[in-house]
């Protein structure tokens, strides 16, 4: 029963920061820089392999309507855009992260976050190339390179907050 309770607070809590981490964000063309991915890494990190449930969740939300995605957009319209793989790749993302936290190698974890962002990535540039008609290779030169210092920040940044909640 506990342990319900603990995935349900820690549900909302992940959704909220996923939500409040959409707002952070550095409107770049087609995909803005926000701090979804790192509470994406975090939710793995502390609920483990349920880490995916709130990502899940969050990504129904904002499907739904709510405007929980960046600058409070919503929405299928939004999964369906140049962004949509990206916060369905969040989804994947989570639950291998949550899965390299299970073990307490710190190797696997650090893989772990790095298998975790590649995911989300691998997802975005898929389905940036197929919806806004590029190639592979312009969906990496927009949906990656612009953002990959950030993300090894967010990684580090993620591993080491990891070092004290898990």
């Amino acid at each position: 029963m506990i342990h319900r309770a603990r995935i349900l607070a820690y549900s909302g809590t992940f959704i909220a920061l996923i939500a409040a981490g959409s707002w952070i964000s550095i409107p770049l063309p087609p995909v803005p820089l926000t701090l979804q991915t790192l509470f994406v890494l975090l939710s793995g990190i502390v609920m483990k392999r349920y880490g995916a449930i709130p990502v899940a969740l969050y990504v129904l939300l904002g499907a739904a309507g709510l405007p929980v995605y960046h600058n409070g957009t919503a929405g299928l319209g939004v999964l369906l855009g140049p962004t949509g793989g990206f916060l369905i790749g969040f989804i994947p993302a989570a639950l291998v992260a949550g899965l390299a936290y299970e073990h307490k190698s710190p190797t696997a974890r650090v893989a772990g976050l790095i298998a975790a962002t590649v995911l989300t990535y691998a997802f975005g540039v898929a389905w940036l190339a197929c919806s806004a008609s590029l190639s592979l290779y312009q969906a990496i030169l927009v949906g990656v390179a612009p953002f990959a210092v950030g993300e090894v920040v967010k990684v580090a940044a993620a591993y080491t907050i990891g070092k004290r909640v898990a």
